[in-house]
């Protein structure tokens, strides 16, 4: 059977790359934008003022686009794309190397919880109404901007929580990984991170249920929460994975903390309807190669140490070399 691209022709590729939702573009070796699909159009533009990659990223990410480029590396990333002025989107980003020396730049909107997304467009539509309002009623222009500043920061709230943990959401403990990344280096600081994934959660909501499920990761959340020091962050890194941050640790002081989370979680009781469950947890543990990591390659390290742990018969900590 013939590969799929040996049957797609040139002339396709054209209503293929405009028709999917992915942006698409194709690059020189330092950025310069080439050529692009439909996508990429929106977030671009008609203006002629953005010529390369870089400046479709918010000011803390364009480093990261640099440092792709330069290094022509073909592996993923989570940046932010600047959609205008208000806006803007968390996107998971490739780029490919091509033969002559180009690369094609891919990527995706990471979607948000639904939840989140109502509340924050509902939220948002709030805010512009009251802009409307304090523009043709001036006399009430401060009550209104007093409740535009207290919307706002519901908003942002909401915007950064998971709705179902009530931890920090992917985008902003991953936002923060980035800072405690940046501060380690620059002032020779130690750092570790831990990923937490929990045992056999598939099996989980296959025999209970998905609400047995969300019961079961709300209480791991508050294990973690509750048992972590003060200077440590932990934030939902995706289904049932969690992420901490220990700055100022290292490997050891993150061991002996999944230790002891491990425990906590180990001797749990999840009791819902009928039901008492008792899960455990498996973790990977990075410490921060001060000059060598990057923070992807730091959380890459982490997640493959947390697979070992699984590998190994699930119930335990893996510390990555």
């Amino acid at each position: 059977m013939k590969k799929l691209e040996q049957l797609i022709s040139p002339n396709n590729l054209v209503g293929l790359f405009d028709n999917i939702h992915a942006m698409i573009a194709l690059v020189e070796s330092d950025g310069v934008l080439i050529s692009w699909n439909h996508a990429f159009e929106e977030i671009k533009g008609p203006s002629s003022a953005i010529t390369t990659l870089e400046n479709i990223f918010s000011e803390k990410d364009k480093h990261l686009v640099i440092s792709k480029l330069v290094f022509a590396s073909h592996e993923n990333w989570i940046a932010e794309v600047v959609l205008n002025e208000a806006d803007s989107v968390i996107c998971d980003c490739t780029l490919i190397p091509l033969a002559n020396g180009n690369s094609l730049f891919i990527a995706e909107k990471i979607d948000s919880d639904p939840a989140i997304q109502q509340t924050i467009e509902r939220l948002n539509r709030q805010v512009k109404m009251f802009k409307i309002e304090s523009e043709s009623a001036k006399k009430i222009a401060r009550n209104k901007q007093i409740e535009m500043e207290s919307v706002m920061i519901q908003a942002r709230e909401v915007a950064q929580i998971d709705a179902l943990t009530f931890l920090l959401n992917r985008r902003m403990i991953v936002r923060e990984l980035q800072d405690e990344v940046l501060r380690a280096e620059r002032y020779k600081n130690t750092l570790s991170i831990s990923i937490i994934d929990v045992d056999k959660f598939k099996l989980v909501n296959d025999t209970y249920g998905h609400p047995v499920g969300d019961e079961v990761l709300k209480q791991v959340a508050c294990q973690l929460r509750d048992h972590i020091r003060h200077p440590d962050s932990v934030g939902r890194y995706g289904g049932e994975e969690f992420l901490i941050l220990l700055p100022n640790s290292d490997a050891k002081a993150a061991t002996e903390q999944a230790i002891r989370l491990g425990k906590e979680i180990r001797e749990m009781v999840v009791a819902i309807k009928e039901y008492k469950l008792k899960v455990t947890v498996s973790i990977g543990i990075a410490q921060l190669k001060l000059g060598v990591d990057t923070w992807d390659t730091l959380l890459n390290r982490a997640d493959n140490a947390m697979y070992e742990a699984k590998n190994k018969g699930r119930d335990c900590w893996v510390v990555a070399n």
